[in-house]
């Protein structure tokens, strides 16, 4: 695993990859949108071939640019239109409930 691999799953917040990568934001964006935002990120880098075989400096600067890509994707669009979670994916981020299993699911009043 390649020194910047390893400096990476040492990160915790969604901050502290944009900080390293040196990626601008704005706080309200990242607060709202942080796991989907660290979710397309690591979906671009897994799409991207070569990363493994990449040396540090090269890697790096693929992940700034895949990382300001998936932020920007959140700053322009919302979860429920980008759809990186499955949630999302199976109802199109609307929910679901039918007055039939809201009547199965309350007591009957007598």
């Amino acid at each position: 695993m390649s020194d910047l691999l390893k400096q990476m799953t040492r990160f915790s917040a969604a901050e502290e990859f944009l900080d390293y990568f040196q990626v601008s934001y704005e706080q309200s964006v990242v607060n709202v949108n942080r796991l989907h935002i660290l979710k397309r990120f690591n979906q671009y880098l897994r799409a991207t071939p070569g990363t493994e075989s990449m040396d540090d400096n090269t890697l790096h600067g693929v992940c700034k640019e895949l990382l300001a890509k998936a932020y920007s994707d959140f700053v322009k669009s919302t979860p429920a239109q980008e759809k990186v979670f499955k949630v999302f994916q199976d109802t199109d981020g609307k929910q679901h409930v039918s007055l039939d299993s809201l009547r199965t699911a309350l007591p009957s009043h007598g």
